[in-house]
C-alpha cells in the first residue's frame, strides 16, 4: 500500500486492538487505541474496531462507532473487512498482535483486494523495522552503528553466526513481543536450547555480540508526513544491557547523559524516523558505552508500545492522539497543543520533574518460578511516580508497588546474598542494593556487581543512610522535612521511630510541613496552561493550582496490574468518572498505573498522578475537600483504604457510615 500524501479523510477506519491481556502486551494499547478513536471521532470518521477483550475501555458502545468482539486472526478479520468495508486500516496502536496481523493482511494481498489503504507508517517500513536483517541494511546506508549481528531463520545458521562473533552472545528474536525468546547466550547447548524455541514462535532471530555494562536509552519520535518530526521525550534504564526495558526501572527525562550525548542520541533517532519514513510514533533504542560514549541502535518499534505510553504520561503529551491524527495526513503545526489550547503540537516538552518507572511482578504466587531478570519480560504490570528529586520519585515508585513485603517472604539476610542478587538480577534487585547499603556495602563494589551507573547507585546509597539516621535520631521538624523531600511515606517514618502513621501526620501539620500540588504542563512554565494533570511534591514552597470552584467527587483507580486485578477495574474507574460528570459533578481520578486509559487527562476533572495511600488520598482530600470518596472501583487496592478512610473522617461511597 502507498503512503499518504495529503490530508486523508477516509469514511471508515478499521483499527485492531491487542486482544486478551498479556505479560509485555497489556493495558497501554487500550489506551492508545481509545485515543486513536477519539481523535478519529473528532474527525466524524466512522471508526469499526475489532478486539476481544470485553474489560476494556475501548471496546464501550459510546466509543467505536461498531465494535467486533472477535478473535484477532486473519480469518475473522478478512471475513469483517469484506462486510465493513473500510477505507482505511490503523495497525500502530494493537501492539505486535495487530502489526503482524495487518502484515499478514498486506501480504496476502487482502487490503489491495478490498482497497483498505494503511494509514501512516507503510507497510514496506513496518517490515524493514521488524526485519532484522533489513533493519540493520537500512542503518549502514545512512552510517548508523549497530551491534555485529547475523540475522538467522534456523538453529545451525544460530551456531555459524555465533561462532564467527565469539560467546557470549544476544540472541533476539524477530516480529516478536516482550523479548520473547531473547537474552545472553554463553554456550553452543545453551543456543541451541534458546534458538530452537525461539524459531518455533518466530520466523527469524538476531545473534549479535553482547553488550556488557552499557547503558540503554529511549528516545520516543513523532513525524509528520512532510518530514517534520520531534523527540518527544528520552528515557534511561537504571539497569544495563541484559535487562529488557519492560523489566527495568526507568527514569524520564534521562539524568547521566551529558548534553552532547543527548543531542547525539537525539539527531540520530530523528534521523532513523526520517530513513523509514514514519508517519506518526516510534521509538528508537540504543546502547551507549559508559566509558567513552560509543553508541549502537538496537532495534526501533513502528508503532506505539508501553514504552510510549510511559512517554505520553511522563510528559503530558497525547502521543496516541496525535499519531493517529498524523496518520490522517495533518502536520505536527496544524494540531492544537491539548494542554495550552493555544499552541500547537510541533513542540519537545520540557519538564521541571521527573518519573520513576518501576515494573510489578508477581513472581512470588509461583512457587517453583526463576526469580532471575533478563531480556524477556517477566513484570505483569508497572508503576510510574512524579517527583522533583530522583529519590523522592523512587521511594514514591516503590511504595505504588503495593507489595508490602510479599516479595521478601524468603529474602537472603547476608552480605554475599545481597551481592549474588545485585549481580545475577531478579526482580529485588532495588531492595537487595538498598539493604547491601544498610549494612555497610561500598558503592564501587554495588557498581562492580551491577553495572548500575553510579549516578543511581550513590541517591540509593544516601536514601539508606538517611534511614539510618533517622532510625537513631528524634524525628526533629529537619529531619522530618529532609525525610519527606527524600520520599519516606508516613507509614515507614512511623515504622522508623516505633510510632504509628496518625502521629508523624500530625507532627507534620503541626510544622506546617505539607506536598504541594503541582501541574504538568508539559511546557515548564514556558507558557500559560490549562492542564488538569496534578502531582504533589514537598520540593516547592506553593501551589501551582486552587481547590476546584465546586466540591468534587473522588474516584480512586486501581493501581498497577497484577495477576487477579487488571484493565477490568480502569473500565470501572472511567466509567465511574464518565457518568459524575455527566450527572453534573465534579469528577477527581487518582491513579499511578501509566497503562492506563484512566491516567488520560482527558477522563475527569482533574487527575492526580499519585500513590493510592491513605496518606496521599487524606493529602488531596484536605486541599480538594470532596464531597465524598468512590474507592468500590478500584479493585482490592482501593477497597482497603475504606476504612482508614472512613475512621479519619471521609465520606464514603453514597455517603453512608462505614463500621
Amino acid at each position: 500500500m502507498q503512503q499518504t500524501t495529503e490530508r486523508y479523510r477516509p469514511c471508515c477506519v478499521l483499527i485492531l486492538g491487542s486482544g486478551g491481556l498479556r505479560i509485555g502486551q497489556a493495558g497501554e494499547f487500550d489506551y492508545s487505541g481509545s485515543q486513536a478513536i477519539k481523535a478519529l471521532k473528532e474527525e466524524n470518521i466512522r471508526t469499526v474496531l475489532i478486539n476481544p477483550n470485553i474489560a476494556t475501555v475501548q471496546t464501550d458502545e459510546h466509543l467505536a462507532d461498531e465494535v467486533y468482539l472477535q478473535p484477532l486472526n486473519f480469518e475473522t478479520v478478512e471475513q469483517i473487512i469484506r462486510k465493513e468495508k473500510p477505507d482505511a486500516l490503523l495497525l500502530g496502536f494493537g501492539g505486535q498482535t495487530a502489526l503482524n496481523l495487518g502484515l499478514q493482511l498486506e501480504e496476502a494481498g487482502v487490503l489491495l483486494q478490498h482497497g483498505v489503504q494503511v494509514l501512516g507508517t507503510t507497510i514496506a517500513s513496518i517490515r524493514q523495522s521488524e526485519d532484522r536483517d533489513q533493519f540493520k541494511a537500512q542503518l549502514e546506508q545512512i552510517a548508523i552503528k549497530t551491534p555485529r549481528s547475523v540475522a538467522v531463520t534456523t538453529v545451525e545458521q544460530a551456531i555459524t553466526a555465533a561462532e564467527t562473533i565469539g560467546y557470549p552472545i544476544m540472541l533476539r528474536s524477530g516480529f516478536s513481543l516482550g523479548g520473547l525468546g531473547s537474552g545472553k547466550i554463553t554456550d553452543q547447548a545453551m543456543l541451541k536450547q534458546r534458538a530452537q524455541a525461539s524459531l518455533t514462535a518466530v520466523p527469524q532471530a538476531l545473534i549479535e555480540e553482547y553488550l556488557l555494562g552499557w547503558q540503554e536509552y529511549e528516545y520516543e519520535i513523532v513525524r509528520d508526513q512532510s518530514g517534520n518530526s520531534l523527540a518527544i521525550c528520552n528515557m534511561e534504564n537504571l539497569d544495563p544491557m541484559g535487562i529488557h526495558t519492560g523489566e527495568s526501572i526507568v527514569v524520564a527525562p534521562a539524568q547521566t547523559l551529558t548534553n552532547e550525548q543527548h543531542q547525539l542520541l537525539r539527531g540520530i533517532a530523528l534521523k532513523i524516523a526520517e530513513q523509514f519514513q514514519i508517519v506518526g510514533e516510534c521509538n528508537v533504542q540504543f546502547a551507549v558505552n559508559p566509558a567513552n560514549g560509543d553508541y549502537r541502535v538496537i532495534e526501533m518499534n513502528a508503532r506505539l508500545s508501553r514504552s510510549s505510553a510511559l512517554a505520553s504520561k511522563a510528559t503530558g503529551y497525547p502521543l496516541a492522539f496525535i499519531a493517529a491524527k498524523l496518520a490522517l495526513g495533518y502536520r505536527l503545526h496544524e494540531i492544537k497543543n491539548s494542554v495550552t489550547q493555544v499552541t500547537c503540537a510541533y513542540f519537545e516538552p520540557a519538564l521541571d520533574y521527573l518519573v520513576v518507572k518501576i515494573p510489578r511482578w508477581d513472581i512470588q504466587k509461583f512457587k517453583a518460578a526463576d526469580r532471575t531478570i533478563g531480556t524477556e519480560m517477566k513484570s505483569v504490570g508497572e508503576v510510574m511516580a512524579i517527583g522533583r528529586s530522583f529519590p523522592e520519585a523512587l521511594q514514591k515508585a516503590v511504595g505504588i508497588l503495593n507489595i508490602g513485603a510479599s516479595c521478601l517472604s524468603d529474602y537472603p539476610d547476608t552480605i554475599a546474598d545481597f551481592e549474588k542478587e545485585i549481580h545475577c538480577a531478579t526482580d529485588r534487585r532495588l531492595f537487595a542494593l538498598y539493604t547491601f547499603f544498610k549494612h555497610g556495602g561500598d558503592l564501587a563494589r554495588a557498581h562492580a556487581l551491577s553495572q548500575i551507573n553510579p549516578w543511581f547507585l550513590a541517591h540509593i546509597q544516601a536514601i539508606a543512610q538517611l534511614e539510618q539516621k533517622i532510625e537513631q535520631e528524634p524525628l526533629t521538624p529537619d529531619l522530618l522535612r529532609q525525610a519527606k523531600k527524600c520520599g519516606f511515606s508516613d507509614t515507614r517514618l512511623a515504622a522508623l521511630q516505633q510510632t504509628d502513621e496518625q502521629a508523624i501526620r500530625q507532627q507534620r501539620l503541626i510544622h506546617g510541613i505539607i506536598p504541594y500540588v503541582k501541574q504538568i504542563d508539559t511546557l515548564a512554565g514556558e507558557f500559560a496552561a490549562q492542564t488538569n494533570y496534578l502531582y504533589l511534591t514537598y520540593h516547592a514552597a506553593e501551589h501551582d493550582s486552587v481547590p476546584t470552584a465546586a466540591r468534587p467527587i473522588v474516584v480512586l483507580g486501581s493501581g498497577p496490574y497484577a495477576i487477579g486485578s487488571s484493565v477490568e477495574f480502569d473500565w470501572c474507574a472511567v466509567n465511574t468518572a464518565r457518568t459524575l460528570r455527566r450527572l453534573g459533578e465534579v469528577a477527581i481520578i487518582i491513579n499511578s498505573n501509566p497503562e492506563t486509559v484512566s491516567t488520560d487527562y482527558d477522563e475527569s476533572d482533574r487527575l492526580y498522578f499519585e500513590p493510592l495511600t491513605f496518606e496521599r488520598v487524606c493529602d488531596i482530600a484536605e486541599f480538594e475537600q470532596p464531597k465524598g470518596l468512590i474507592v468500590s472501583v478500584g479493585g482490592q487496592i482501593a477497597n482497603n483504604l475504606a476504612v482508614p478512610l472512613a475512621q479519619a473522617g471521609s465520606v464514603i461511597g453514597n455517603g453512608s457510615s462505614i463500621h
